[in-house]
């Protein structure tokens, strides 16, 4: 209807100059006990939750249970003869506090390839439903929701279980899902690119090693990479869009899989997620645009300030909180050092590090000119053959599931309530101003 749809733009126009001249003048004054700018812009930098399995420090980047990714690089079991931490021994560790030693990082592994057998039909059978021209993220969705029907919480609640016996229950529930998650991600990877041709899980492999050949990929150093791959992108504290959701969902006694599969909705959206194809596909587009594959930083240089000048963002630098150069980022420049130095993309990936830190400085008005993780991770990818840049977000989620799956054991077992936040309108906002409504006074 476009007389309703006129109206609406003109009345958020109008009330958006309102706010923009209400956060000029009062953005700082507090409103209970944050400041009203935060209120109007994503709540961000206020602290309202609590999450266990991870900590996001501005100038140290993420620390898992205390541990920085070096940290977890060393001291974190590995597969034999490898040199990455096994992604099992991350999710032991935040779901413990503790380290885990070799024989349970291994029990663990165990413990996963038994749960990951006997997928119910009916979840291949659901992402093979949608069209073609579906996203990935949006099968991996699907897939996910199907196998719903196996949550234990739901039986277990419908039963009248004990509040007391939520979190075992929850523990369950994520426990099938994280091991089950690479083969229906494999599934969606085969079935979008790979004419359908699925790949028999090896079950000698540990979990990130066995989704790599699941995926088609044997060699040993995309295994390598993808117990890396699924160690660092694990979790980032709770405040990100895809933690935060579980955690939200999951308040509500949302089982793992609805709690998850929110999250996921969140993960793939182009401000959290998405961002990582988004990497790629400009970094293509450049290449295209310029002729070559091995742009100058000259000429990536006058590409960045089109790209600026147009309106857009550089994708792949600045991070909410950060405020240096991602230790994730760092962790796949030394892997592609190792494993791939001369590879054309991986090098223009790091002229672009070069290049774009100072011309986002110039500008002044970014407090954190330096890439994020997402600057990096497609490019190793392509090295290795996956140039389906739509699909290096279920990569994400896939991994993102071993810390919001943890972390929502953590919120069971401290029976952790419903969360509910006030919200307020602008009207409320302008006679508080005014001193005529003292509701958060």
């Amino acid at each position: 209807m476009e007389k309703l749809k006129s109206l609406f733009k003109a009345k958020a126009d109008q009330l958006s100059l309102e706010i923009k001249d209400i956060l000029k003048e009062h953005g700082t004054k507090k409103i209970g006990e944050v400041q009203l700018a935060q209120a109007y812009q994503g709540m961000r930098g206020i602290t309202g939750m609590i999450y266990e399995t991870s900590l996001l420090d501005a100038q140290e980047g993420i620390r898992f249970r205390g541990y920085t990714i070096p940290e977890l690089q060393q001291k974190l079991p590995k597969a034999k003869g490898g040199d990455e931490p096994l992604p099992e021994a991350l999710f032991w560790l935040m779901l413990t506090g503790e380290i885990p030693s070799e024989e349970d990082t291994h029990a663990l592994s165990e413990d996963w390839i038994q749960r990951s057998k006997n997928i119910p039909k009916h979840v291949f059978k659901a992402i093979d439903a949608l069209p073609a021209e579906a996203h990935p993220m949006s099968l991996f969705v699907v897939g996910v929701m199907a196998l719903q029907t196996e949550s234990i919480f739901t039986k277990k609640y419908a039963e009248g279980v004990n509040k007391k016996d939520y979190w075992g229950i929850t523990y369950e529930d994520s426990m099938n899902l994280i091991s089950r998650l690479p083969a229906i991600a494999a599934y969606v990877y085969r079935h979008k690119y790979r004419n359908g041709e699925n790949v028999a899980p090896d079950y000698t492999l540990d979990w990130a090693g066995n989704f790599a050949h699941q995926l088609g990929y044997d060699q040993d150093s995309l295994k390598e990479l993808m117990r890396l791959y699924m160690t660092i992108h694990a979790d980032h504290e709770g405040g990100n869009v895809s933690a935060h959701t579980t955690h939200l969902v999951g308040s509500a006694l949302s089982d793992a899989y609805l709690s998850f599969s929110a999250g996921m909705n969140g993960l793939a959206g182009p401000l959290h997620g998405l961002a990582n194809q988004e990497v790629i596909k400009w970094i293509m587009e450049m290449q295209k645009t310029l002729g070559t594959e091995t742009p100058s930083g000259e000429q990536i240089a006058a590409y960045v300030q089109k790209t600026l000048s147009d309106g857009k963002v550089v994708p792949g630098y600045g991070h909410a909180v950060l405020r240096k150069t991602d230790p994730r980022f760092t962790a796949q420049q030394e892997f592609a050092k190792k494993h791939m130095p001369n590879d054309p993309l991986v090098k223009t990936v790091w002229k672009i590090y070069e290049t774009v830190p100072p011309i986002l400085q110039s500008l002044g008005k970014i407090k954190n000119p330096w890439p994020n993780v997402d600057a990096h991770s497609g490019a190793l990818l392509v090295h290795y053959g996956m140039k389906e840049y739509e699909y290096y977000t279920v990569l994400f989620g896939v991994s993102r599931a071993l810390g919001v799956l943890a972390a929502l054991c953590w919120s069971r077992a401290l029976a952790f309530p419903l969360e509910r936040p006030k919200s307020v309108t602008t009207e409320n906002v302008k006679a508080w101003l005014k001193g005529e409504d003292t509701i958060w006074e």
